[in-house]
Protein backbone atom coordinates (compact mmCIF):
# COMPACT_ATOMS: atom_id res chain seq x y z
CA UNK A 1 0.00 0.00 0.00
CA UNK A 2 1.38 3.40 -0.96
CA UNK A 3 2.46 5.74 1.82
CA UNK A 4 0.85 9.18 1.67
CA UNK A 5 3.44 11.94 2.12
CA UNK A 6 2.77 15.53 3.11
CA UNK A 7 5.05 18.47 2.30
CA UNK A 8 8.34 18.10 4.19
CA UNK A 9 8.05 14.34 4.80
CA UNK A 10 11.21 12.32 4.20
CA UNK A 11 12.07 8.62 4.22
CA UNK A 12 14.87 6.26 3.26
CA UNK A 13 14.33 4.53 -0.06
CA UNK A 14 15.24 1.25 1.64
CA UNK A 15 12.30 1.77 4.03
CA UNK A 16 9.95 2.13 1.05
CA UNK A 17 11.24 -0.64 -1.21
CA UNK A 18 14.28 -2.96 -1.40
CA UNK A 19 14.64 -2.22 -5.12
CA UNK A 20 16.75 0.48 -6.72
CA UNK A 21 15.14 0.46 -10.19
CA UNK A 22 12.30 2.95 -9.74
CA UNK A 23 9.51 4.56 -11.76
CA UNK A 24 8.69 8.20 -10.94
CA UNK A 25 5.37 9.54 -12.20
CA UNK A 26 4.17 13.17 -12.13
CA UNK A 27 0.59 14.27 -12.75
CA UNK A 28 -0.11 18.00 -13.15
CA UNK A 29 -2.61 19.82 -15.36
CA UNK A 30 -4.52 23.09 -15.69
CA UNK A 31 -6.90 24.38 -18.35
CA UNK A 32 -5.07 26.03 -21.23
CA UNK A 33 -1.61 25.65 -19.65
CA UNK A 34 1.42 23.64 -20.71
CA UNK A 35 4.02 22.29 -18.29
CA UNK A 36 7.67 21.30 -18.64
CA UNK A 37 8.53 18.50 -16.21
CA UNK A 38 12.26 18.00 -15.71
CA UNK A 39 14.84 16.32 -13.49
CA UNK A 40 18.03 18.07 -12.32
CA UNK A 41 21.00 15.93 -11.32
CA UNK A 42 22.88 18.04 -8.76
CA UNK A 43 26.28 17.69 -7.13
CA UNK A 44 27.16 17.91 -3.43
CA UNK A 45 26.74 21.71 -3.55
CA UNK A 46 23.26 21.28 -5.08
CA UNK A 47 24.49 22.73 -8.39
CA UNK A 48 24.09 21.49 -11.93
CA UNK A 49 27.82 21.00 -12.50
CA UNK A 50 27.22 18.73 -15.52
CA UNK A 51 24.63 19.82 -18.09
CA UNK A 52 24.21 16.23 -19.24
CA UNK A 53 22.25 15.55 -16.04
CA UNK A 54 19.55 18.08 -16.83
CA UNK A 55 16.88 15.66 -18.11
CA UNK A 56 14.06 17.29 -20.08
CA UNK A 57 12.20 16.82 -23.39
CA UNK A 58 15.25 17.71 -25.50
CA UNK A 59 17.68 15.58 -23.45
CA UNK A 60 15.72 12.50 -22.39
CA UNK A 61 18.45 10.54 -20.60
CA UNK A 62 21.75 10.83 -18.76
CA UNK A 63 24.99 9.46 -20.32
CA UNK A 64 24.91 6.13 -18.47
CA UNK A 65 21.06 6.02 -18.69
CA UNK A 66 20.58 5.98 -14.94
CA UNK A 67 17.91 8.69 -15.44
CA UNK A 68 15.52 8.35 -18.37
CA UNK A 69 12.51 10.40 -19.48
CA UNK A 70 9.72 7.98 -20.46
CA UNK A 71 6.90 10.34 -21.43
CA UNK A 72 3.21 10.27 -20.57
CA UNK A 73 1.88 6.87 -19.51
CA UNK A 74 -0.19 5.10 -16.85
CA UNK A 75 -2.22 8.25 -16.22
CA UNK A 76 0.89 10.35 -15.51
CA UNK A 77 1.59 13.60 -17.34
CA UNK A 78 5.31 12.72 -17.37
CA UNK A 79 7.33 9.79 -16.06
CA UNK A 80 10.96 8.85 -15.42
CA UNK A 81 12.99 5.75 -14.83
CA UNK A 82 15.64 6.11 -12.11
CA UNK A 83 18.23 3.40 -11.41
CA UNK A 84 19.84 4.49 -8.15
CA UNK A 85 22.74 2.02 -8.15
CA UNK A 86 23.89 3.33 -11.57
CA UNK A 87 23.94 7.04 -10.68
CA UNK A 88 27.52 8.39 -10.74
CA UNK A 89 29.19 9.25 -7.44
CA UNK A 90 29.27 12.95 -8.34
CA UNK A 91 25.45 13.20 -8.36
CA UNK A 92 24.04 13.68 -4.84
CA UNK A 93 20.50 14.84 -5.56
CA UNK A 94 17.79 14.39 -8.20
CA UNK A 95 15.29 17.25 -8.09
CA UNK A 96 12.01 16.74 -10.00
CA UNK A 97 10.41 20.03 -11.06
CA UNK A 98 7.43 21.34 -13.01
CA UNK A 99 7.48 24.72 -14.75
CA UNK A 100 4.98 26.64 -16.83
CA UNK A 101 5.65 27.03 -20.54
CA UNK A 102 3.95 30.35 -21.27
CA UNK A 103 1.67 32.57 -19.21
CA UNK A 104 -0.04 31.38 -16.04
CA UNK A 105 0.52 30.65 -12.36
CA UNK A 106 0.87 27.49 -10.31
CA UNK A 107 -2.22 28.46 -8.32
CA UNK A 108 -4.27 27.48 -11.39
CA UNK A 109 -3.31 23.79 -11.35
CA UNK A 110 -5.76 21.11 -10.29
CA UNK A 111 -5.00 18.21 -7.95
CA UNK A 112 -1.68 16.60 -8.86
CA UNK A 113 0.97 14.30 -7.44
CA UNK A 114 4.42 12.82 -7.69
CA UNK A 115 4.67 9.10 -7.00
CA UNK A 116 7.24 6.31 -6.86
CA UNK A 117 6.54 2.82 -8.23
CA UNK A 118 8.79 -0.17 -7.58
CA UNK A 119 8.21 -3.65 -8.96
CA UNK A 120 4.85 -2.61 -10.42
CA UNK A 121 3.47 -1.37 -7.07
CA UNK A 122 3.14 2.22 -5.92
CA UNK A 123 5.13 2.72 -2.71
CA UNK A 124 4.82 6.46 -2.01
CA UNK A 125 2.74 9.40 -3.25
CA UNK A 126 2.87 13.12 -2.49
CA UNK A 127 -0.33 14.90 -3.56
CA UNK A 128 -0.72 18.67 -3.98
CA UNK A 129 -3.25 21.21 -5.24
CA UNK A 130 -3.06 24.69 -6.72
CA UNK A 131 -4.31 26.20 -3.45
CA UNK A 132 -0.85 25.53 -1.98
CA UNK A 133 0.72 28.06 -4.40
CA UNK A 134 0.13 31.68 -5.43
CA UNK A 135 2.02 33.48 -8.19
CA UNK A 136 4.81 30.92 -8.64
CA UNK A 137 5.61 29.72 -12.15
CA UNK A 138 7.70 26.73 -11.10
CA UNK A 139 7.55 24.20 -8.30
CA UNK A 140 10.08 21.73 -6.92
CA UNK A 141 7.96 18.61 -6.35
CA UNK A 142 10.27 16.01 -4.80
CA UNK A 143 13.91 15.05 -4.35
CA UNK A 144 15.99 11.91 -4.27
CA UNK A 145 19.00 12.87 -2.18
CA UNK A 146 22.07 11.02 -0.92
CA UNK A 147 22.70 11.20 2.83
CA UNK A 148 24.63 8.05 3.69
CA UNK A 149 21.88 6.26 1.74
CA UNK A 150 19.39 7.40 -0.88
CA UNK A 151 16.30 9.06 0.52
CA UNK A 152 13.14 10.70 -0.82
CA UNK A 153 11.68 14.06 0.31
CA UNK A 154 8.32 15.61 -0.61
CA UNK A 155 9.27 19.25 -1.28
CA UNK A 156 6.30 21.12 -2.79
CA UNK A 157 8.19 24.42 -2.81
CA UNK A 158 6.99 27.14 -5.18
CA UNK A 159 9.58 29.11 -7.13
CA UNK A 160 9.12 32.47 -8.80
CA UNK A 161 10.27 32.53 -12.40
CA UNK A 162 10.06 29.97 -15.18
CA UNK A 163 12.40 27.20 -16.28
CA UNK A 164 15.15 29.68 -17.13
CA UNK A 165 15.17 31.08 -13.58
CA UNK A 166 15.04 27.58 -12.09
CA UNK A 167 17.97 26.52 -14.27
CA UNK A 168 20.00 29.52 -13.09
CA UNK A 169 19.08 28.73 -9.48
CA UNK A 170 20.78 25.36 -9.88
CA UNK A 171 23.88 26.98 -11.37
CA UNK A 172 23.12 26.18 -15.02
CA UNK A 173 23.31 28.48 -18.02
CA UNK A 174 20.65 29.12 -20.64
CA UNK A 175 22.24 28.44 -24.03
CA UNK A 176 21.66 30.75 -26.97
CA UNK A 177 20.40 29.43 -30.30
CA UNK A 178 23.00 27.32 -32.05
CA UNK A 179 23.19 24.64 -34.68
CA UNK A 180 21.83 21.34 -33.44
CA UNK A 181 24.51 18.60 -33.09
CA UNK A 182 24.35 15.43 -35.15
CA UNK A 183 22.04 12.73 -33.93
CA UNK A 184 23.81 10.07 -31.80
CA UNK A 185 23.88 6.39 -32.63
CA UNK A 186 20.44 4.82 -32.29
CA UNK A 187 19.88 2.54 -29.29
CA UNK A 188 16.99 0.23 -28.37
CA UNK A 189 14.27 2.14 -26.56
CA UNK A 190 12.87 1.22 -23.20
CA UNK A 191 9.67 -0.77 -23.79
CA UNK A 192 6.48 0.69 -22.26
CA UNK A 193 4.32 -1.49 -19.99
CA UNK A 194 2.03 -3.99 -21.66
CA UNK A 195 -1.05 -2.19 -20.30
CA UNK A 196 -1.47 1.57 -20.26
CA UNK A 197 -2.91 1.44 -16.76
CA UNK A 198 0.10 -0.36 -15.30
CA UNK A 199 3.44 1.32 -14.57
CA UNK A 200 6.52 -0.54 -15.79
CA UNK A 201 7.77 -3.26 -13.47
CA UNK A 202 11.49 -2.60 -13.65
CA UNK A 203 13.83 -5.47 -12.99
CA UNK A 204 11.40 -8.23 -14.08
CA UNK A 205 13.15 -11.11 -15.97
CA UNK A 206 12.00 -11.92 -19.51
CA UNK A 207 9.57 -14.82 -19.85
CA UNK A 208 10.46 -17.69 -22.22
CA UNK A 209 7.24 -17.10 -24.19
CA UNK A 210 5.42 -13.97 -25.29
CA UNK A 211 5.29 -11.39 -22.47
CA UNK A 212 2.14 -11.52 -20.33
CA UNK A 213 0.09 -8.37 -19.62
CA UNK A 214 1.43 -6.42 -16.66
CA UNK A 215 -0.74 -6.50 -13.51
CA UNK A 216 -3.13 -3.57 -13.09
CA UNK A 217 -1.92 -0.61 -11.07
CA UNK A 218 -1.87 -1.31 -7.35
CA UNK A 219 -2.80 -5.01 -7.77
CA UNK A 220 -0.81 -7.62 -5.82
CA UNK A 221 1.40 -10.06 -7.73
CA UNK A 222 -0.09 -13.26 -9.13
CA UNK A 223 -0.46 -16.18 -6.74
CA UNK A 224 2.02 -18.33 -8.69
CA UNK A 225 4.63 -16.01 -10.15
CA UNK A 226 7.49 -17.18 -12.30
CA UNK A 227 10.80 -17.79 -10.48
CA UNK A 228 12.42 -14.41 -9.86
CA UNK A 229 16.00 -13.67 -10.75
CA UNK A 230 18.13 -11.27 -8.74
CA UNK A 231 17.36 -7.59 -9.36
CA UNK A 232 19.06 -6.36 -12.55
CA UNK A 233 20.32 -9.87 -13.40
CA UNK A 234 18.51 -9.71 -16.73
CA UNK A 235 17.83 -6.92 -19.20
CA UNK A 236 14.71 -4.90 -18.45
CA UNK A 237 13.60 -4.51 -22.07
CA UNK A 238 10.45 -6.63 -22.46
CA UNK A 239 10.58 -6.59 -26.24
CA UNK A 240 13.03 -4.82 -28.54
CA UNK A 241 11.69 -1.93 -30.53
CA UNK A 242 12.68 -0.87 -34.03
CA UNK A 243 15.93 1.04 -33.59
CA UNK A 244 15.28 4.71 -34.15
CA UNK A 245 17.54 7.65 -33.67
CA UNK A 246 16.22 9.80 -30.85
CA UNK A 247 15.69 13.47 -31.67
CA UNK A 248 18.77 15.60 -31.30
CA UNK A 249 18.74 17.93 -28.28
CA UNK A 250 17.55 21.28 -29.57
CA UNK A 251 19.06 24.47 -28.13
CA UNK A 252 17.50 25.30 -24.81
CA UNK A 253 14.49 27.53 -25.15
CA UNK A 254 13.51 26.12 -28.60
CA UNK A 255 10.33 24.04 -28.86
CA UNK A 256 10.84 20.31 -28.84
CA UNK A 257 8.73 17.24 -28.53
CA UNK A 258 6.33 17.42 -25.64
CA UNK A 259 3.97 14.65 -24.53
CA UNK A 260 0.27 15.37 -24.97
CA UNK A 261 -1.38 16.89 -21.93
CA UNK A 262 -4.66 15.47 -20.63
CA UNK A 263 -7.66 17.77 -20.82
CA UNK A 264 -8.15 19.44 -17.47
CA UNK A 265 -11.17 17.95 -15.76
CA UNK A 266 -11.06 14.71 -17.80
CA UNK A 267 -9.23 11.50 -17.10
CA UNK A 268 -7.03 10.30 -20.01
CA UNK A 269 -8.89 7.77 -22.11
CA UNK A 270 -12.33 8.91 -21.05
CA UNK A 271 -14.79 11.23 -22.72
CA UNK A 272 -17.22 13.67 -21.17
CA UNK A 273 -18.50 12.78 -17.68
CA UNK A 274 -21.75 10.77 -17.66
CA UNK A 275 -25.06 12.53 -17.15
CA UNK A 276 -26.28 12.07 -13.56
CA UNK A 277 -29.51 10.11 -12.97
CA UNK A 278 -32.72 12.08 -13.05
CA UNK A 279 -33.41 13.87 -9.79
CA UNK A 280 -29.78 13.89 -8.64
CA UNK A 281 -27.50 16.95 -8.79
CA UNK A 282 -24.58 16.96 -11.17
CA UNK A 283 -21.15 16.68 -9.52
CA UNK A 284 -19.14 19.85 -8.98
CA UNK A 285 -16.57 20.79 -11.66
CA UNK A 286 -13.17 19.18 -11.36
CA UNK A 287 -11.04 20.84 -8.70
CA UNK A 288 -14.05 22.65 -7.09
CA UNK A 289 -15.84 21.54 -3.91
CA UNK A 290 -19.56 20.97 -3.66
CA UNK A 291 -21.69 24.07 -2.89
CA UNK A 292 -21.38 25.21 0.70
CA UNK A 293 -23.80 23.44 2.96
CA UNK A 294 -24.48 20.66 0.42
CA UNK A 295 -22.33 17.55 0.88
CA UNK A 296 -21.27 15.53 -2.13
CA UNK A 297 -23.45 12.47 -2.87
CA UNK A 298 -22.56 9.63 -0.52
CA UNK A 299 -19.82 7.44 -1.94
CA UNK A 300 -18.96 9.85 -4.78
CA UNK A 301 -15.27 10.50 -5.30
CA UNK A 302 -14.17 14.09 -4.68
CA UNK A 303 -11.79 15.76 -7.17
CA UNK A 304 -8.66 13.70 -7.69
CA UNK A 305 -10.24 10.38 -6.74
CA UNK A 306 -9.09 8.10 -3.92
CA UNK A 307 -5.35 7.82 -3.49
CA UNK A 308 -3.91 4.61 -4.89
CA UNK A 309 -6.43 4.37 -7.77
CA UNK A 310 -4.93 4.99 -11.23
CA UNK A 311 -6.23 7.69 -13.48
CA UNK A 312 -7.98 6.19 -16.46
CA UNK A 313 -9.68 3.52 -14.34
CA UNK A 314 -13.50 3.59 -14.15
CA UNK A 315 -15.13 5.21 -11.15
CA UNK A 316 -15.25 2.85 -8.19
CA UNK A 317 -18.71 3.99 -7.07
CA UNK A 318 -19.77 3.41 -3.49
CA UNK A 319 -17.16 1.82 -1.29
CA UNK A 320 -14.94 2.35 1.71
CA UNK A 321 -12.41 4.62 0.01
CA UNK A 322 -15.10 6.62 -1.77
CA UNK A 323 -17.06 7.15 1.45
CA UNK A 324 -14.01 8.23 3.46
CA UNK A 325 -12.69 10.52 0.72
CA UNK A 326 -15.10 13.23 1.91
CA UNK A 327 -13.18 13.48 5.18
CA UNK A 328 -9.65 13.39 3.82
CA UNK A 329 -7.06 15.70 5.36
CA UNK A 330 -6.99 19.13 3.73
CA UNK A 331 -3.42 20.41 3.10
CA UNK A 332 -3.15 23.98 1.87
CA UNK A 333 0.52 24.80 2.32
CA UNK A 334 -0.33 27.19 5.17
CA UNK A 335 0.83 27.01 8.78
CA UNK A 336 -2.75 26.91 10.13
CA UNK A 337 -5.36 24.95 8.14
CA UNK A 338 -8.97 24.33 9.24
CA UNK A 339 -9.87 20.71 8.46
CA UNK A 340 -13.51 21.45 9.21
CA UNK A 341 -15.38 23.86 11.48
CA UNK A 342 -14.26 22.04 14.62
CA UNK A 343 -10.76 20.74 13.82
CA UNK A 344 -7.60 22.77 13.21
CA UNK A 345 -4.23 21.58 11.86
CA UNK A 346 -0.97 23.42 12.50
CA UNK A 347 2.14 22.56 10.45
CA UNK A 348 5.16 23.05 12.70
CA UNK A 349 7.54 22.69 9.74
CA UNK A 350 6.41 26.12 8.52
CA UNK A 351 7.64 29.05 10.57
CA UNK A 352 10.35 28.99 13.19
CA UNK A 353 8.38 29.55 16.40
CA UNK A 354 6.53 26.87 18.32
CA UNK A 355 2.85 26.80 19.19
CA UNK A 356 1.19 27.21 22.58
CA UNK A 357 -2.07 25.27 22.88
CA UNK A 358 -4.55 24.55 25.65
CA UNK A 359 -3.61 21.39 27.51
CA UNK A 360 -5.65 18.42 26.34
CA UNK A 361 -6.59 19.98 22.97
CA UNK A 362 -4.34 17.69 20.89
CA UNK A 363 -6.36 14.97 19.16
CA UNK A 364 -3.70 13.64 16.75
CA UNK A 365 -0.26 14.49 15.38
CA UNK A 366 2.05 13.35 12.57
CA UNK A 367 5.82 13.53 12.42
CA UNK A 368 8.31 14.20 15.18
CA UNK A 369 6.59 16.58 17.59
CA UNK A 370 7.66 17.40 21.14
CA UNK A 371 5.07 18.39 23.75
CA UNK A 372 6.15 20.23 26.88
CA UNK A 373 4.45 21.93 29.80
CA UNK A 374 4.34 25.73 29.48
CA UNK A 375 4.82 27.14 32.95
CA UNK A 376 3.43 30.60 33.65
CA UNK A 377 5.78 31.06 36.61
CA UNK A 378 4.82 32.14 40.09
CA UNK A 379 3.83 35.65 39.05
CA UNK A 380 1.82 34.39 36.06
CA UNK A 381 -0.07 31.88 38.18
CA UNK A 382 -0.82 34.53 40.79
CA UNK A 383 -2.11 36.95 38.17
CA UNK A 384 -4.16 34.22 36.47
CA UNK A 385 -5.76 33.12 39.72
CA UNK A 386 -6.55 36.70 40.70
CA UNK A 387 -8.01 37.75 37.34
CA UNK A 388 -9.66 34.55 36.12
CA UNK A 389 -7.57 34.69 32.93
CA UNK A 390 -5.31 31.73 33.65
CA UNK A 391 -4.52 29.38 30.74
CA UNK A 392 -3.08 25.89 31.19
CA UNK A 393 -0.82 25.66 28.13
CA UNK A 394 1.46 23.14 26.44
CA UNK A 395 4.28 23.97 24.01
CA UNK A 396 4.34 22.11 20.68
CA UNK A 397 7.67 22.08 18.79
CA UNK A 398 9.40 19.89 16.22
CA UNK A 399 8.64 18.93 12.61
CA UNK A 400 5.18 17.62 11.96
CA UNK A 401 1.47 18.43 12.02
CA UNK A 402 -0.69 18.70 15.13
CA UNK A 403 -4.49 18.51 15.07
CA UNK A 404 -6.33 20.53 17.73
CA UNK A 405 -9.95 20.57 18.92
CA UNK A 406 -11.94 20.99 22.13
CA UNK A 407 -15.45 19.83 22.96
CA UNK A 408 -16.72 20.35 19.42
CA UNK A 409 -16.27 24.13 19.58
CA UNK A 410 -16.12 26.07 16.32
CA UNK A 411 -12.54 27.21 15.61
CA UNK A 412 -11.52 30.46 13.91
CA UNK A 413 -7.91 31.43 13.01
CA UNK A 414 -7.22 35.16 13.39
CA UNK A 415 -3.96 36.38 11.87
CA UNK A 416 -2.35 39.40 13.50
CA UNK A 417 0.12 41.53 11.57
CA UNK A 418 1.38 43.92 14.22
CA UNK A 419 -2.11 44.74 15.52
CA UNK A 420 -3.83 43.57 18.72
CA UNK A 421 -7.04 41.85 19.81
CA UNK A 422 -8.66 41.22 23.20
CA UNK A 423 -9.97 37.70 23.85
CA UNK A 424 -11.24 36.01 26.97
CA UNK A 425 -8.86 33.28 28.08
CA UNK A 426 -11.80 30.88 28.06
CA UNK A 427 -12.15 31.41 24.28
CA UNK A 428 -8.48 30.79 23.33
CA UNK A 429 -7.51 27.38 21.98
CA UNK A 430 -3.96 27.97 20.65
CA UNK A 431 -1.64 30.66 19.31
CA UNK A 432 1.83 31.17 17.85
CA UNK A 433 4.52 31.51 20.47
CA UNK A 434 5.78 34.60 18.63
CA UNK A 435 2.75 36.59 19.84
CA UNK A 436 2.94 38.71 22.98
CA UNK A 437 0.08 38.25 25.44
CA UNK A 438 -0.83 39.86 28.72
CA UNK A 439 -3.76 40.35 31.08
CA UNK A 440 -5.59 43.60 30.47
CA UNK A 441 -7.89 45.29 32.97
CA UNK A 442 -11.42 46.31 32.02
CA UNK A 443 -12.93 49.04 34.13
CA UNK A 444 -16.20 47.96 35.71
CA UNK A 445 -18.01 44.74 36.56
CA UNK A 446 -17.97 41.44 34.82
CA UNK A 447 -16.57 40.35 31.51
CA UNK A 448 -16.60 36.88 29.92
CA UNK A 449 -15.20 34.50 32.51
CA UNK A 450 -16.68 36.47 35.40
CA UNK A 451 -13.61 38.61 36.10
CA UNK A 452 -12.47 42.22 35.63
CA UNK A 453 -9.86 41.36 33.03
CA UNK A 454 -9.28 39.90 29.57
CA UNK A 455 -6.29 38.70 27.51
CA UNK A 456 -4.67 40.93 24.92
CA UNK A 457 -2.65 39.37 22.07
CA UNK A 458 -0.33 41.53 19.98
CA UNK A 459 2.38 41.06 17.37
CA UNK A 460 2.74 38.91 14.25
CA UNK A 461 1.19 35.47 14.30
CA UNK A 462 -2.10 33.60 14.55
CA UNK A 463 -4.43 33.03 17.49
CA UNK A 464 -7.15 30.35 17.32
CA UNK A 465 -10.43 31.40 18.94
CA UNK A 466 -13.15 28.91 19.83
CA UNK A 467 -16.87 29.70 19.91
CA UNK A 468 -20.15 27.94 20.60
CA UNK A 469 -21.78 28.03 17.18
CA UNK A 470 -21.16 30.48 14.34
CA UNK A 471 -20.26 33.95 15.68
CA UNK A 472 -21.19 37.34 14.28
CA UNK A 473 -18.80 40.30 13.90
CA UNK A 474 -20.37 43.71 14.52
CA UNK A 475 -18.89 47.17 13.99
CA UNK A 476 -18.52 49.32 17.10
CA UNK A 477 -20.89 52.30 17.26
CA UNK A 478 -21.68 54.68 20.15
CA UNK A 479 -24.76 52.57 20.91
CA UNK A 480 -23.25 49.08 20.77
CA UNK A 481 -24.10 46.93 23.81
CA UNK A 482 -23.48 43.21 24.31
CA UNK A 483 -24.07 40.65 27.01
CA UNK A 484 -20.78 40.02 28.78
CA UNK A 485 -21.40 36.26 28.75
CA UNK A 486 -21.77 36.18 24.94
CA UNK A 487 -18.86 38.45 23.89
CA UNK A 488 -15.87 36.47 22.61
CA UNK A 489 -13.40 39.12 21.43
CA UNK A 490 -13.06 42.75 20.40
CA UNK A 491 -10.50 45.04 18.80
CA UNK A 492 -7.96 46.28 21.31
CA UNK A 493 -8.54 49.91 20.35
CA UNK A 494 -12.18 49.77 21.46
CA UNK A 495 -13.20 51.47 24.68
CA UNK A 496 -15.19 49.15 26.96
CA UNK A 497 -17.58 50.49 29.56
CA UNK A 498 -19.62 48.28 31.90
CA UNK A 499 -23.34 49.00 31.97
CA UNK A 500 -24.73 47.25 35.05
CA UNK A 501 -28.44 46.51 35.34
CA UNK A 502 -28.53 44.44 38.50
CA UNK A 503 -31.98 43.08 39.38
CA UNK A 504 -33.18 40.46 41.81
CA UNK A 505 -35.02 38.73 38.99
CA UNK A 506 -33.95 38.21 35.38
CA UNK A 507 -37.47 38.50 33.98
CA UNK A 508 -37.42 41.09 31.22
CA UNK A 509 -39.80 43.99 31.10
CA UNK A 510 -40.13 46.86 28.60
CA UNK A 511 -36.89 48.83 28.45
CA UNK A 512 -34.82 46.13 30.15
CA UNK A 513 -32.96 43.28 28.50
CA UNK A 514 -33.25 40.93 31.43
CA UNK A 515 -29.43 40.64 31.65
CA UNK A 516 -27.59 41.63 34.80
CA UNK A 517 -24.41 43.03 33.19
CA UNK A 518 -23.92 44.51 29.72
CA UNK A 519 -20.79 45.88 28.08
CA UNK A 520 -20.89 49.08 26.06
CA UNK A 521 -18.31 49.49 23.30
CA UNK A 522 -17.07 52.74 21.83
CA UNK A 523 -14.37 53.49 19.33
CA UNK A 524 -13.37 54.95 16.00
CA UNK A 525 -14.65 53.40 12.75
CA UNK A 526 -12.93 50.09 12.06
CA UNK A 527 -13.32 48.67 15.56
CA UNK A 528 -15.37 45.52 16.03
CA UNK A 529 -16.72 42.97 18.50
CA UNK A 530 -17.24 39.22 18.08
CA UNK A 531 -20.36 37.73 19.67
CA UNK A 532 -21.35 34.05 19.81
CA UNK A 533 -24.91 32.67 19.89
CA UNK A 534 -24.32 31.23 23.35
CA UNK A 535 -23.96 32.49 26.92
CA UNK A 536 -21.11 31.20 29.03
Amino acid sequence: MAREFQRGHKAKISDLTPGTDLYVGVQIAAPGLTFDISCFGLDADEKLSDDRYFIFFNQPKSPEESIQLLGAQSGDTESFRVTLDRIPAGIHKLSFTATLDGAGQMSQVGPGYIRIVAGGEEVVRYAFTGSEFTTERAVMLGDFYLKDVWRFAAVGQGFDGGLDALLRNFGGEVAEEEEAPAAPQAAPGFAPPAQAAAPPAFGAPPAPQAPQPAPSFGAPPASAPAPQQPMHAAPTIAAPLTPQAPPAPAPYGQPGHQPPQPQFGQVPGQGAPPTPPYGQPAPAPYGQPAPYGQPAPFGQQPPGGPQGVPQGAPAAGAGLHAALQLYKETPTGQRWTPQNKQLMRVDLTMGGAGVLARQGSMVMYQGKVDFGYKSAGFVGRAVGNATGQEMQLMRCTGRGQVFLAEEGSYLHPIELQGDAICVSAESVLAFDESLQYEVRRVEGHGIPGGALFTMQFQGTGTVIIKTHGTPVVLPVTPTTFADCNAVVAWSAASQVIVSSQVRLRRNAYPGHSGETVNLQFRGAPGNFIVVQPYEV
